[in-house]
C-alpha cells in the first residue's frame, strides 16, 4: 500500500480495561494502532499489547481528561492519516471502508468530523441525533488543545464526512445519572479555564442555557426520544448553566482578590 494511503488509529487510555477488547477488535484491520497509556493501574496495558498495539505512555499527573495527551499521542503515529477513537468508542466497518476509499479521491480535505451514535439511559440515541467529532486527519501538524471538549487543529480544509449512515463510531459509554453530574462538576471545572476570559454575564447565564436546551431538544430532533430526549435536553442546558456560573464565580474571587 501506498505510504500516503495509511491510517493509523490513535486510542487515548486510562483504566480503560472495560470495553478495550471489543474496541481494538473494531480497529485492527487499519496499518497501525496507537495506544497512549496514562499509566493506568489495570489490564488496559496488557490487553493493548496482547492486541500487537503500539504502547506509549503519557504522565498521568493531575490530569482528569485525556487531552493533555492527545498532541503527544498523535504524534506517536507513524502512518500520514490519523483516526482517534476514545476507549470506549467502536468503529464500524463501514467507517473503516468509507475512510480508506476517502483519502484516495483528488481533492481530499485534510481532516473529516465523523458521525458518532451514542448511548443515553440505556439505548443508542437514533440516527437523527449523531454528533460530530473532528477525529480523522492528516497527522503532520495537527494539534489538540489540552482541555476537555476541544477539537484538534487541523493544517488544511475540514469537512463533515458525507456517507453512508452506517459509517459511524459508536459511543458504548452509558452513564447513570449519578456518573453523568459527577462527570459534570468536573468537566465544568476544566472548561473555566478554557473560557475564563469570556467575561459572562447574566444574559450568558440566561442565554445559554436556553439556547442549548432548544438546540437539542428542537433542532438535534431530542423531542422525537420521548422522556429520554426531554432529560437529555435538560442536562444539556444545566451543563451551560453550572459552566458560566463557575465562570462567573471565578471572575468574582479574582476580583476580590484585586481589591484586597
Amino acid at each position: 500500500m501506498n505510504e500516503s494511503n495509511k491510517i493509523s488509529v490513535v486510542i487515548n487510555t486510562y483504566n480503560a480495561e472495560k470495553h478495550l477488547e471489543e474496541v481494538l477488535q473494531s480497529v485492527k484491520d487499519f496499518d497501525e494502532v496507537v495506544v497512549c497509556d496514562m499509566e493506568s493501574t489495570d489490564d488496559t496495558v496488557e490487553i493493548a499489547k496482547r492486541y500487537g498495539c503500539k504502547v506509549v505512555t503519557f504522565p498521568k499527573a493531575n490530569h482528569k481528561s485525556a487531552e493533555p495527551a492527545r498532541t503527544f499521542a498523535i504524534q506517536s503515529a507513524s502512518s500520514k492519516w490519523v483516526l482517534v477513537v476514545d476507549a470506549d468508542e467502536l468503529v464500524t466497518p463501514q467507517l473503516r471502508k468509507v475512510l480508506y476509499q476517502k483519502i484516495t479521491e483528488p481533492g481530499c480535505p485534510e481532516g473529516f468530523y465523523i458521525p458518532r451514535q451514542n448511548k443515553f439511559m440505556g439505548e443508542f440515541v437514533r440516527d437523527f441525533h449523531y454528533d460530530f467529532q473532528l477525529r480523522f486527519f492528516i497527522r503532520e501538524g495537527t494539534e489538540w488543545p489540552p482541555y476537555v471538549h476541544t477539537f484538534p487543529t487541523v493544517q488544511g480544509r475540514v469537512e463533515r464526512l458525507k456517507a453512508d449512515k452506517e459509517a459511524r463510531l459508536l459511543h458504548l459509554m452509558d452513564e447513570t445519572m449519578h456518573e453523568y453530574v459527577a462527570k459534570m462538576n468536573e468537566y465544568t471545572d476544566n472548561e473555566v479555564e478554557k473560557k475564563r476570559e469570556k467575561g459572562y454575564g447574566l444574559g450568558a447565564l440566561l442565554w445559554r442555557p436556553l439556547w442549548r436546551f432548544f438546540k437539542s431538544y428542537v433542532m438535534d430532533g431530542s423531542f422525537r426520544m420521548g422522556t429520554r430526549g426531554l432529560i437529555r435536553s435538560m442536562l444539556a442546558a444545566v451543563y451551560q448553566f453550572v459552566t458560566v456560573s463557575k465562570i462567573m464565580e471565578q471572575k468574582l474571587r479574582d476580583d476580590l482578590k484585586e481589591k484586597e
